[in-house]
């Protein structure tokens, strides 16, 4: 397995960081097979979404609807709400793969690979690629 390390900032806001021009080079010229993704924070998500077209304003205004922002929250530490970024990897899965044919991810026309992070208490994320052969 073949495997590379990104770093991300994104920020001190909500945000759903479009991966997939990334991703593409990562499995560029590497034949069949598949490709994993993987965030390795607790309060940090991958989903593979429609972007641009308002879908990833959408994810956030849904998430900010069944994970509110206030201090129902057993988990209490950093800024107000923060309890919800820890649940949000039960909804969105920290790790997501796409088939890979021919050097190429197979994605949808629309599709796109998408960090989701809700944590605005830490702006730098890590990702990892990882490339099984087929």
């Amino acid at each position: 397995m073949d495997s590379e390390v990104r770093t991300y900032r994104t920020g001190g806001e909500e945000v759903v960081l479009d991966l997939t021009r990334d991703a593409d080079r990562f499995v560029e010229s590497r034949g069949d097979g598949l490709l994993h993704v993987f965030v390795p924070h607790a309060t940090a998500g991958l989903a593979i979404i429609e972007t641009g077209a308002g879908s990833d304003d959408d994810l956030l205004a849904v998430l900010a609807d069944l994970l509110p922002a206030d201090d129902r929250w057993q988990h209490r530490h950093g800024s107000r709400g923060h309890g919800r970024s820890h649940v949000m990897p039960a909804l969105v899965a920290s790790y997501c793969s796409v088939p890979v044919l021919d050097g190429r991810l197979a994605l949808g026309t629309w599709q796109s690979i998408c960090l989701v992070d809700l944590n605005v208490d830490n702006a730098e994320r890590t990702v990892r690629f990882s490339f099984l052969s087929g």
